[in-house]
């Protein structure tokens, strides 16, 4: 049986920026800091949210080390690694290990793909050269590749190989994972809006977009249903689901981090070729996050 990179609740980070797109390291900080401080349970950077595909390899560093030196070891830090080239990946996931990363999250190789042998060579190759545990990351819809149930067993075989964040949305194939798996692959939830039907069927939490604004309910959840309290977490989870609905409605991170310059936070833009959200999801923005009682506030920027 593996030991679990985190339980519970891990946000998957955004990258604040300047109004000029630049990265906005200081308030990087006041974010990290700001998440311990409510209890969240770990911290993914440069991540999907974190707009890790438009970050250059310094700026990569620069956002990990920043996350990595504010957490100072008090949550485990998840560095994001994923490429669609094996050997980049594994020079990214070096630096990590170097900065000091806890463990590695590295999704599926997207474009060139690749097939289900390809995908365990990719990962165990990527884990070995970092010697860190990484948590592989499936998410269909961005990469066009899915891992299947066989190589999901033949990677919880890999001693760092220490979880997979599901993010297909299909509740179906994450029980098959946890049925096949069992303890030696740790299922994380990839969707807020399933955490709780995942954690009742034996998932270990979730990597949590929400919770960049909302850390300790997410937290609360995770804990109520790791702990089996079914009515808890299943009341928690309908209360956040508007805003979680709200918040995939247009492509992540476009309505997060609207929805971060909207309560306060200078988040900033996000980098092209992604744009602000439109009119409508910035306004069920507002809503949700006023029924929920979130404080509103003017948009971040450089403000």
């Amino acid at each position: 049986m593996k030991q679990a990179v985190f339980l519970g609740a891990a946000t998957a980070l955004i990258t604040p920026m300047h109004a000029d797109g630049s990265v906005n390291l200081p308030e990087m900080k006041r974010l990290v800091e700001w998440q311990i401080g409510q209890g969240i349970h770990a911290l993914v950077a440069c991540g999907t949210t974190g707009e890790c595909a438009t970050l250059s390899r310094e700026e990569h560093l620069r956002v990990l080390a920043c996350v990595v030196e504010q957490a100072a070891g008090r949550v485990p830090v998840i560095a994001g690694s994923g490429s669609n080239d094996t050997a980049f990946s594994v020079i990214t996931s070096k630096e990590a290990a170097a900065i000091g990363a806890d463990a590695l999250m590295s999704v599926t190789p997207y474009y060139n793909k690749t097939t289900q042998e390809g995908l365990v060579r990719h990962f165990t190759t990527i884990a070995e050269a970092a010697g860190l545990p990484l948590i592989v990351y499936n998410v269909p819809s961005r990469t066009g590749m899915d891992i299947s149930l066989d190589t999901c067993r033949t990677l919880a075989k890999h001693p760092l190989i220490a979880g997979i964040k599901e993010a297909s949305g299909d509740m179906g194939k994450a029980i098959r994972i946890m049925e096949a798996c069992g303890e030696d692959l740790p299922v994380y939830s990839g969707n807020d809006d399933i955490a709780a039907p995942i954690l009742a069927m034996g998932g270990k939490g979730v990597v949590s977009v929400i919770s960049n604004l909302l850390p300790g309910p997410m937290a609360d959840l995770c804990r109520q249903g790791l702990k089996q309290d079914a009515a808890g977490c299943r009341e928690m989870q309908l209360w956040l689901l508007g805003l979680m609905d709200a918040l995939f409605a247009q492509v992540n991170p476009i309505p997060v981090k609207a929805a971060m310059n909207l309560a306060g936070w200078k988040a900033g833009p996000c980098r092209l070729p992604l744009v602000g959200p439109s009119e409508a999801v910035a306004q069920r923005l507002k809503e949700e996050m006023t029924r929920l009682g979130i404080p509103l506030a003017e948009p971040g920027g450089d403000a």
